[in-house]
């Protein structure tokens, strides 16, 4: 079993690097006043190479005003989990339940 989460890791940071490198590379090929250091590659996987603040991280990962539970990283390449629609869909079916 570890051979095999040993492949699965590798094949993960694989992924990343390439899909950063790809990011990286989008970026580039624009003018320099047209870069803006975040959008999607291959119109599907998000990425923001943007400084992050620490107002962004928050918003991205604790945000109850969005429905998504799954939203873009607030730096690097794909998806993170927002952590306030979670809170605020358990909390509303835990109210149903109670109610």
């Amino acid at each position: 079993m570890a051979g095999k989460n040993k492949a699965a890791n590798r094949l993960a940071m694989a992924v990343v690097a390439g899909l950063t490198v790809a990011a990286v590379v989008t970026e580039l090929r624009k003018p320099p006043e047209e870069r803006e250091w975040h959008g999607k590659i291959g119109g599907f996987v998000p990425y923001d190479l943007r400084k992050p603040t620490f107002a962004k991280v928050r918003d991205r990962v604790w945000d109850t005003d969005n429905p998504n539970l799954i939203v873009p990283h607030a730096f690097g390449i794909g998806w993170t989990l927002n952590f306030g629609s979670a809170y605020t869909m358990i909390t509303a079916r835990l109210a149903n339940r109670a109610g």
